[in-house]
C-alpha cells in the first residue's frame, strides 16, 4: 500500500547506465515512494521489482493509469522517450527524464506541446546545471567580467570505445537509431547544453564526425563549431577514444578569459579580467570562493510538485539541446553548414 504522504514514482526501464543510480537516489528522499516498475525488458524489469520489492508491469497503459504514480522516471533508450514522456504528460504525470528529451528536433518539440498543455513538473537530468564551477563561470558571464564573449570552446572526453564499454544491457548506446548518435550525442549532451544556456540563441553550424576505433558503428570522436546570435563562437569537441588529457571548458572575450578543468583536488579555475580590481596584482585569479551548489536535480524536481518551485533545469531547455543535437549532426552527414 503506497504511502499517501509521498509522492509515488514509477521507474521507466533500466536500460540507461545511469538508471540504478536513479533508483538509488529516488529511493533516498524522504518525499518519494518508488511504487511500480515497467521495463520494455520485461526479465530486466521482474528482477529490479523484486529486488526493491515493488511491483512489475509489462503495459506502460496500466503503469500511467496507476492513482498512486503521481509521477515517472525515464532511463528508456532515447529512441523510446517521444511515445513513454508524451503518454506519461498526457496521463497527468509529472516527469524526470534521462538526456537527451528525443532523438529529432520533432519529436522534441511534441515532447514540449505535451508537457506543456498537461502543466506538469518536468525534469532532465543534466547535472552541470547545479556545479558550483558552473554557476561561477554564469556568474561570471552575467557580471560582464570577460567583456563581450568571442569563442567558448568545450571539450569533454572518456575512453569508452577504446575499453568497449557498451555491450549486452548497454549496447544499444552504440545502435544509432535507439540512441540518436555516438559520443556526441550521449557525452555531448553536458557540454552542449552549457554552451547555449552560456552564449543562448544558435545561428549556424558546421560539424566532422568519425568513426575511430571501429569499436561501434557510430560516431566516437566529433567536432562542431556553432556561431551564435550573439557574435561568439562555440566550439565543441566530444570524443570516446580519449585515454589521458584534460576536458577543459574555455571562455574567450574582448576583457577576459575564463578557464575550468578538473584536478585532483576538484575543479581548476582560471579567471583574468581587465574588469577585476586586484590592486596592484596583475594575472590570473584563482577563485577560492564558488557559488554553493544547488540542490540535484531531482531534488529541485520532488520540490517543485510539493511546493510549486521552479526548477533550474525546464522543457524549453531540453527541447533546445535537441535542437543543438539535431543540427549538429545534420551539418556532419551532409558536410554543410546548417541554419536553426
Amino acid at each position: 500500500m503506497a504511502d499517501p504522504n509521498k509522492i509515488g514514482v514509477a521507474l521507466l526501464s533500466f536500460a540507461h547506465v545511469h538508471a540504478d543510480g536513479y533508483a538509488q537516489q529516488a529511493a533516498s528522499i524522504p518525499d518519494l515512494e518508488i511504487v511500480a516498475i515497467w521495463d520494455e525488458d520485461p526479465q530486466r524489469g521482474r528482477d529490479k521489482a523484486e529486488q526493491r520489492g515493488v511491483p512489475f508491469y509489462e503495459d506502460l497503459n496500466a503503469v500511467l493509469a496507476l492513482e498512486e504514480v503521481q509521477g515517472v522516471i525515464c532511463s528508456a533508450p532515447t529512441s523510446m522517450h517521444r511515445e513513454i514522456l508524451i503518454a506519461a504528460a498526457q496521463a497527468g504525470k509529472h516527469i524526470f527524464t534521462e538526456k537527451s528529451l528525443t532523438i529529432t528536433i520533432e519529436d522534441a518539440t511534441d515532447v514540449m506541446r505535451a508537457v506543456e498543455d498537461a502543466g506538469i513538473k518536468f525534469m532532465i537530468s543534466l547535472p552541470s546545471r547545479v556545479r558550483p564551477e558552473i554557476l561561477f563561470a554564469k556568474q561570471v558571464l552575467n557580471d560582464g567580467l570577460l567583456g563581450q564573449v568571442t569563442t567558448m570552446r568545450a571539450r569533454i572526453a572518456h575512453m569508452a570505445a577504446l575499453d568497449h564499454w557498451f555491450h549486452d544491457g548497454s549496447a544499444w548506446f552504440a545502435d544509432e537509431k535507439q540512441s540518436g548518435g555516438g559520443a556526441f550525442f550521449d557525452l555531448g549532451c553536458h557540454r552542449v547544453d552549457v554552451m547555449r544556456w552560456f552564449l543562448g540563441e544558435p545561428v549556424t553550424v558546421v560539424a566532422v564526425k568519425q568513426n575511430t576505433t571501429e569499436v561501434y558503428d557510430i560516431d566516437d570522436n566529433m567536432a562542431a563549431i556553432v556561431r551564435f546570435r550573439s557574435g561568439a563562437l562555440g566550439i565543441l569537441d566530444v570524443s570516446w577514444v580519449h585515454r589521458h588529457g584534460p576536458n577543459p571548458l574555455e571562455i574567450y572575450g574582448t576583457e577576459g578569459f575564463l578557464s575550468i578543468d578538473a584536478s585532483p583536488n576538484g575543479p581548476r579555475i582560471q579567471l583574468q579580467s581587465n574588469r577585476v580590481n586586484a590592486g596592484h596584482m596583475e594575472g590570473y585569479i584563482i577563485p577560492t570562493k564558488l557559488p554553493q551548489a544547488l540542490p540535484s536535480l531531482m531534488d529541485q524536481w520532488v520540490s517543485a510538485i510539493k511546493d510549486n518551485t521552479s526548477c533550474t533545469v525546464n522543457i524549453y531547455d531540453a527541447w533546445a539541446l535537441v535542437q543543438m543535437l539535431d543540427n549538429c549532426y545534420k551539418a556532419a552527414r551532409e558536410g554543410r553548414e546548417i541554419q536553426f
